[in-house]
């Protein structure tokens, strides 16, 4: 534990574009080789939602949402400009320059490539990557960019609120203007799945678990308990719902770049709009940095739970989301990079 810290990204984060290709290879030739495994999973559904995924996203999330210290939020009055770029860029900004990038390059740069109906879909994956701003990722972006910890929480946990209210009808006004139909109870269904129920449950584990043992023992032995836990969730997701793309992939293999293009775009605007806002803000570089990654980066779980559940685990939306995945760890690295050498911008911690 103690080399990961110094590391500050565990090694399966680190490489976590490589385990996502294996998956992705994995998941095609289960798809291509062994089609009755994706079938027989794809029979276990309620509402529209798949139950084994559902069940793995489960996985995943409730380890995240017991980092999330709700307490800390009292804290918002001693310094709240920092809590604004988030804010704003997250909820004002991000939803819609993703939707105006994906928009851009799937139905005019993109349109001898891809489908309308392909170039639809793959929109509906952007928005909902878009419009679900990273709330785990975050704190191992900030612990690289040595970010102030305790505003960390504090941006995580407003952001994890805001999710509750805002998701919802930020997807469905982007998807609408693009006559998409997304039902409104499918996408209700899926934020209590994947985001109040884990983010309540989360933090009444924390309290208990605190209150029993200690903060010491909390973060220093039993969170980091589930953190193997919490990545064979991610890999085992990747690897079905792959089972389920593989037919999509084989078919049109050059669309996963195409995708990645403005979802990679869109993380540099992002990250640039909120570090700048920041600087010309005269915060300190270790809450600007955070904010900066906050944006960038995706709660890419909600969104693939979300894509699966409204459009199908087989479903080029599914995949938008995915590619999402494929290319966040690499892309944040060279952001931290770059946050790291411009440090000098921002005027000195007091």
């Amino acid at each position: 534990m103690k080399k990961e810290n110094e590391q500050g990204i565990g090694f399966f984060e680190k490489y976590l574009t490589v385990w996502v290709l294996l998956c992705m290879a994995a998941g095609i030739l289960i798809g291509r080789f062994l089609p009755k495994i994706p079938e027989f999973l794809g029979r276990f559904r309620y509402a529209e939602i798949s139950i084994p995924i559902a069940v793995l996203i489960w996985v995943m999330i409730y380890p995240m949402m017991m980092k999330v210290d709700f307490k800390s939020i009292k804290n918002i009055r001693k310094n709240p400009k920092g809590l604004y770029v988030t804010w704003v860029v997250n909820w004002l900004i991000k939803p819609f320059t993703m939707y105006g990038l994906a928009a851009l390059f799937f139905f005019i740069v993109f349109k001898a490539l891809i489908a309308p109906e392909l170039a639809a879909e793959y929109l509906a994956g952007a928005v909902l990557l878009g419009a679900a701003p990273c709330t785990a990722m975050v704190f191992v972006w900030s612990l690289l960019t040595k970010g102030n910890p305790a505003y960390t929480v504090v941006q995580v946990a407003t952001n994890d609120l805001i999710i509750l209210v805002a998701f919802i009808p930020i997807v469905k006004f982007l998807l609408g203007i693009s006559n998409i139909t997304v039902p409104w109870m499918t996408l209700a269904l899926s934020v209590v799945l994947f985001v109040a129920i884990p983010l309540g449950g989360g933090a009444l584990t924390r309290t208990l678990v605190i209150r029993k043992r200690g903060m010491d023992y909390f973060e220093g032995t039993f969170v980091q308990k589930f953190n193997g836990i919490t990545v064979a969730g991610l890999l085992l997701t990747l690897v079905l719902i792959f089972s389920f793309q593989g037919e999509i992939i084989i078919n049109n293999p050059l669309h996963i770049v195409l995708i990645a293009i403005p979802l990679i775009i869109q993380t540099f605007l992002i990250f640039f709009i909120a570090y700048t806002a920041g600087r010309k803000l005269k915060l300190t570089h270790d809450i600007a940095a955070p904010a900066g990654m906050i944006g960038a980066s995706n709660f890419f779980e909600l969104a693939v739970a979300v894509a699966i559940a409204c459009f199908g685990m087989d479903s080029p939306a599914a995949l938008a989301t995915i590619v999402g995945v494929l290319t966040e760890v690499p892309v944040m690295l060279m952001l931290v990079k770059i946050a790291n050498k411009t440090q000098n911008w921002f005027p000195a911690k007091a």
